[in-house]
């Protein structure tokens, strides 16, 4: 008699969870995975895991994918967020000793089989952590009866430097270690989340920016078909990945700043982590402005392919998808520099130079805004044509790449502007938690009026509605309909929200004179 796996899984954690007590004397949940017991705490009437271990420490595999957790003895306390990946913008704790997930679960062997809400963080590839409070899982998980995962993994250079045509054979993957690191908390997933109340045929992956761009690349690699069944990326506007020849010369170029060689990658696996860190912090040796660029690389072997060039890929075409992206993308980015918002006309083009993808006459730009939009300011048409020519195109190639081969996906455009600070509108990462509902974290500008209330139940419906059957339609929204062309059918979420053909059409059109390449590829 063959046993199923997960029957054993779920038979076991059945046994888990006897009750124990924590420090606060009152019963902690615990949970069997296939590499022992952990024992989390209750929030808010959810179970809480931090800091579960999904893979090995990787300090001793540097550049190399990633092996999957030891078992171990005993029950292995889940109460605090495990360590991020070395980057230089931490403000928590880091390791190489950094691939662990979170679990936010109303139910441990319960026998429900809940949709499985699996979040990557962003950051740009090089910083970030699953352990931010916008990302806190709670209030999906108790208001959805969901479970949550947010992850940790490789980060910057130690999850993405291509030293595939430096050294040896074990460093053939080394472009994209820190993706197989995804795949290998998918594989965690698939292996454990019943045990967690969830259902691993009903896993829906998600990202914001760089994890938007993560979830999207994993679309295009075969190793990580049958681990989710939906995307949906919010700003994550990946279209082409680094490409192997860049990717070398930014490799080279950064060991040369630790004073090695082209061929010294043994001694790069040994040298200290805080040193590489510090490395980050060069200039890019192929863009205008920035630190090193590290991610994505098409490395001819588990990435293939482009994530969505030269069309979307296919042997993801069944998976539901929502493609999202906020009106205001780079006040995130710009926002930041009061004089921004003080702009003259005579400094607006000489402003633009730098922050455009999309190589277009910024002169030209300007003036056909100002007849666009008479009553915008030299600041507002910064803004709006900054986030029209670097920030939204690759969310409308995505969706039109879809269309063009049936593949069924709902695009959105986040119109609900900063309650906190309006001048910020609806910026970059402003529509996280909106969908979390953690309009109170430190980061968030929503306020936690009625009127955010209004968007986030809008949004995290509609989230939890796609993360639950495919479709992201409810009660709550107008009709959504898919993307499809001519028509380019968009909802603006606000608090009313309205579908939209084609929003922003003059400005689609105008800078569609320009091919986009995602900046550093």
């Amino acid at each position: 008699m063959t046993l199923d796996r997960r029957a054993v899984l779920a038979g076991a954690a059945a046994l888990s969870i006897a009750p124990r007590v924590n420090a606060a004397g009152r019963a902690a949940p615990v949970a069997t995975t296939t590499a022992g017991q952990v024992r989390g705490a209750q929030a808010d009437g959810i179970k809480v895991f931090k800091g579960v271990r999904y893979g090995a420490d990787t300090s001793a595999r540097r550049f190399q994918p990633a092996q999957a957790a030891q078992p171990w003895k005993g029950v292995v306390d889940a109460l605090a967020y495990g360590a991020a990946s070395p980057q230089s913008k931490a403000d928590e704790g880091t390791s190489e000793d950094c691939l662990f997930l979170n679990v936010w679960t109303p139910g441990i062997a319960d026998g429900k089989k809940r949709p499985v809400m699996f979040y990557v963080h962003g950051g740009a590839h090089a910083n970030g952590s699953g352990s931010s409070p916008l990302y806190d899982g709670t209030w999906l998980a108790k208001t959805y009866d969901v479970v949550v995962v947010t992850v940790n993994h490789r980060l910057n250079c130690f999850g993405y430097s291509y030293l595939a045509r430096l050294g040896g054979p074990e460093l053939a993957d080394s472009g994209n270690v820190g993706n197989l690191d995804l795949i290998l908390a998918l594989e965690w997933v698939r292996d454990n989340i019943a045990a967690f109340g969830g259902d691993p045929g009903n896993v829906m992956t998600f990202g914001q920016s760089g994890g938007g761009g993560k979830v999207v690349t994993l679309m295009a690699m075969p190793r990580a078909a049958g681990l989710y069944h939906k995307v949906a990326t919010m700003s994550g506007q990946h279209v082409t990945a680094m490409g192997p020849i860049h990717a070398t010369i930014r490799a080279k170029a950064f060991m040369d700043k630790l004073g090695l060689k082209p061929d010294q990658t043994e001694a790069l696996k040994t040298l200290p982590a805080a040193q590489l860190v510090a490395a980050l912090k060069m200039k890019d040796p192929l863009e205008r402005k920035g630190n090193i660029i590290f991610w994505s690389v098409l490395d001819h072997g588990v990435l293939a392919r482009h994530p969505f060039y030269p069309d979307a890929p296919r042997e993801s075409g069944h998976i539901p998808m929502i493609i999202g992206n906020t009106h205001d993308e780079t006040k995130a980015f710009l926002g930041g520099d009061p004089k921004n918002f003080e702009l003259t006309w005579e400094e607006l083009p000489g402003k633009l130079d730098n922050e455009l993808v999309l190589d277009m006459s910024p002169d030209y730009l300007v003036a056909k805004y100002r007849a666009l939009y008479p009553n915008y300011s030299p600041s507002d048409c910064f803004f709006a044509i900054t986030t029209a020519g670097r920030s939204w195109p690759g969310h409308l190639i995505q969706a039109e790449q879809r269309a063009k081969i049936g593949a069924p996906a709902w695009m959105y455009q986040l119109d609900f502007g900063a309650q906190i600070d309006p001048k910020m509108g609806a910026y970059h990462t402003y529509d996280i938690p909106l969908v979390f509902g953690t309009l109170d974290a430190k980061e968030s500008k929503t306020g936690t009026g009625p009127a955010a209330q209004k968007v986030r139940d809008q949004m995290s419906g509609a989230f939890v509605n796609f993360a639950r059957t495919g479709d992201p339609n409810g009660a709550a929204i107008p009709a959504w309909e898919k993307y499809t062309l001519p028509r380019r059918p968009t909802l603006l979420f606000n608090e009313t929200s309205r579908m939209v053909d084609d929003p922003r059409k003059e400005e689609r059109e105008l800078f569609s004179a320009a091919p986009f390449l995602k900046e550093g590829t």
